[in-house]
């Protein structure tokens, strides 16, 4: 009876015609309710045409007579075909892979995944993709994607620092579960603070973003999915461990509390404690280090009356030294008798994300996201100090609605920030505060078959920033079967913490100027950028196999910028943009399922990133202009018991980046203009013994390449030619590692 009375209440939401189908994806339970399961993939079997279900779980689907079996897939989840043979309404339950006896496999999950029909040129990368390489935290996460250039800022931190469409992290908005995260204090090292093992799914944006997240992304966002309580395993244990003496551990604890409350401990620990110095110039190839990571997180589902609710406890501990083997900080801190670094990190979080879909008009919905996060860094490097405190609070609340049908879908809110900075450098000290109050409205328009449409407008209030509008846009045509062809354009704004951003400066003898002092942030004005970008997917099939190609091309005009300039080797200058600064990024890209079970990526990726630096247009140093990139990727069939091997390898190659000029400095410590190419190659073999136990065995860089004399200077490193800043590529050769994993589902 309860069925037929909620059958009764969604006919009049739900259209069935001739060339439309609807209906509802839920997930199975017990008790059979109505918990519907948001972001399901709905599709018509052999074809591109397919949804995914919006946040109650609700869908609409284009129908044809020719169409009779429309698949329904959930990671996690059983994959079911239903059979069609007539237009009707669809109410089905998938059911939790975990509560069956028998997994039938009727087709592969991608391990990152592209979709046809988003306005936004997004894509998945799933849990599987992560773990085709080590992985230990995010900053780590993107070795097997092309579209993220990831190296290191300079030869002595370890520091990974990630690119997207030719720009640095701080262009980009790092988002935890839609909570901007990666920001201010914590945009240097933020990332590696983050376990591989804490990410379920990461989404990638390339352009702008919504403006649901805010005005500051320039040049796209990167969204890290957590692990659920809910569909975590109830014990997971990863060790990892490599011959440069990094040893890691992680244990994730999961239990229900009762019918609507579960609870996860997640528990993340890292060790280096090995000098090493494989170039012998006398400076430890990576840092030491020390690290304890924690997190509680809680999950509220309450499927009858609409809620749901993530609440998260973290904290993370985090010491680091570098410098030379030989420095003692208990003796040699702030002496000119070995030159050393210390960098201690303390931060604390606090996030909730409240959800809820209203029982009787489905289509509506409100969220609520709220965290709170103390970060307090206190570091030296040799005689130079720099000392940050950053207190921030972020409050977004959205509601969901449609206009007439589901076709025409609307986002509403208000968001709020709070950032307090106390900066210590040297001997001056930089405090500011930073509010922020803004108002956004978002329509999308998705006909299913053609136009996918999201225009989205912000309005906010700065107390240093003044008031200012945001306009985005992103739009998906599809002219033929199994394409996409998109657009987009939007503006961004952001305030540039140069010290946090560029704390490698410190690591280095320059002198540190500012140049511009009428603006409100460090005497210099917020940055503004338009990104413009199309982007073509085209599916099909080749030799019988299936295949997908994408053509990218971003191009990000800066209306003001803070130049970082680096081309007088005595000093580091920040100023405010006189001219042009633009970056163009081009990439072509090939997925191929060369034979079952093996896939192959490739890409090639074209960047002309330029500035106006006082000293005239040049391009931005150490960006290639030529990358190219490959990912082969194989697994056996998986066996009754579970058992298989997995294989995979990442190749990467690298053509010239120009250095930023050295003709300053006496001719010992003068470099030539341009790197050398370089080529790497990462491989991993996974031996999975069960669906509970696996080993893994990987290297990274196993063409052992080495920057020659990556620390100029080395040899002097308190005189006026010390820098740490020209890496453009390895500086400890080939890294080899092993590691294992244990779960009870």
């Amino acid at each position: 009876m309860k069925n037929l009375i909620y059958i009764i209440l969604m006919l009049p939401l739900i259209s069935v015609s001739q060339d439309k189908i609807s209906g509802m994806i839920m997930e199975a339970n017990d008790k059979n309710e109505h918990i519907g399961l948001a972001g399901a993939n709905v599709y018509w079997f052999d074809t591109s045409v397919g949804v995914v279900t919006d946040i109650d779980g609700k869908f609409t689907i284009p129908y044809k007579k020719e169409y009779t079996k429309l698949v329904i897939s959930y990671v996690g989840f059983k994959t079911d075909t239903i059979t069609i043979n007539e237009p009707k309404m669809v109410h089905h339950w998938l059911r939790s892979t975990d509560n069956l006896d028998a997994i039938t496999i009727t087709s592969r999950k991608q391990a990152t995944a592209k979709s046809y029909l988003q306005a936004t040129n997004t894509f998945i990368v799933s849990s599987d993709e992560l773990l085709k390489a080590a992985c230990c935290n995010l900053s780590e996460s993107f070795e097997t994607n092309p579209s993220i250039d990831v190296n290191f800022a300079d030869a002595v931190t370890g520091t990974r620092q990630i690119k997207m469409l030719g720009l640095t992290s701080p262009y980009i908005l790092i988002a935890t579960e839609n909570i901007p995260s990666i920001r201010g204090a914590s945009q240097a090292f933020g990332m590696s603070f983050i376990p591989g093992t804490w990410v379920e799914s990461i989404q990638i944006t390339k352009g702008a973003g919504s403006v649901v997240n805010g005005f500051e992304s320039i040049a796209g966002q990167i969204n890290a999915e957590l692990v659920k309580p809910t569909k975590d395993d109830k014990l997971f244990v990863n060790a990892y461990a490599n011959a440069n003496g990094r040893l890691e551990l992680n244990t994730h604890l999961n239990t229900a509390v009762n019918d609507k409350w579960s609870t996860g401990l997640y528990l993340h620990g890292n060790l280096r404690e090995a000098k090493h110095d494989k170039n012998n110039d006398t400076f430890l190839d990576m840092p030491l280090q020390e690290q304890v990571n924690l997190m509680n997180r809680w999950q509220y589902t309450d499927g009858e009356n609409g809620f749901v609710t993530f609440v998260n406890l973290k904290f993370l501990n985090d010491e680091k030294q570098t410098g030379q083997v030989n420095f003692n900080p208990k003796t040699d801190k702030g002496t000119t008798n070995a030159w050393g670094s210390e960098i201690d990190t303390q931060r604390y979080e606090v996030s909730a994300k409240l959800g809820y879909v209203n029982p009787e008009i489905p289509w509506q919905s409100i969220g609520v996201q709220t965290a709170f996060s103390s970060h307090k860094q206190e570091s030296y490097f040799g005689l130079n100090q720099y000392d940050i405190t950053h207190n921030s609070l972020y409050a977004n609340a959205i509601y969901n609605s449609i206009i007439s049908d589901s076709r025409h879908k609307i986002k509403t809110g208000i968001s709020y920030t709070y950032d307090h900075y106390d900066e210590f450098v040297n001997t001056d000290d930089y405090e500011r505060t930073e509010r922020s109050v803004g108002a956004f409205f978002e329509y999308n328009f998705d006909n299913l078959d053609k136009l996918n449409l999201t225009a989205g407008v912000r309005i906010d209030n700065h107390n240093l920033m003044g008031t200012f509008v945001t306009p985005r846009v992103h739009a998906r045509y599809t002219p033929w079967e199994k394409s996409a062809l998109r657009a987009s354009f939007g503006r961004g704004k952001r305030s540039a913490n140069i010290f946090a951003e560029n704390q490698s400066i410190f690591s280095t003898s320059r002198a540190i100027n500012i140049l511009s002092t009428n603006g409100n942030i460090y005497g210099l004005d917020p940055e503004i950028a338009w990104n413009y970008g199309v982007s073509f997917l085209q599916g099909f099939n080749l030799f019988g196999r299936k295949a997908d190609l994408t053509l990218d091309y971003y191009r990000t005009d800066f209306k003001n910028q803070v130049v970082v300039d680096f081309e007088n080797p005595q000093e580091v200058s920040f100023y405010n943009l006189e001219g042009d600064s633009y970056a163009n990024s081009f990439q072509i890209e090939l997925n191929y399922n060369v034979f079952e079970h093996f896939d192959l990526r490739m890409a090639y990726k074209y960047y002309d990133v330029k500035t106006d630096y006082n000293s005239g247009k040049l391009e931005k140093p150490l960006v290639p202009t030529n990358r190219l990139f490959a990912n082969a990727s194989y697994e056996t069939h998986q066996q009754e018991n579970g058992a298989q091997w997995k294989f995979d390898a990442t190749f990467n190659w690298l053509g010239e980046q120009r250095y930023s000029s050295t003709d300053g400095n006496p001719t010992q410590y003068q470099l030539p203009e341009n790197t050398p190419t370089l080529g790497t190659l990462n491989a991993q073999i996974t031996k999975v013994f069960s669906p509970k136990f696996e080993v893994y065995l990987g290297g990274e860089n196993i063409t052992n390449v080495k920057q020659d004399n990556p620390i100029l200077g080395a040899n002097d490193p308190f005189g006026s030619n010390f820098d740490t800043t020209f890496v453009y590529g390895p500086i400890f050769g080939a890294s080899y590692y092993a590691g294992l994993r244990f779960k009870i589902k």
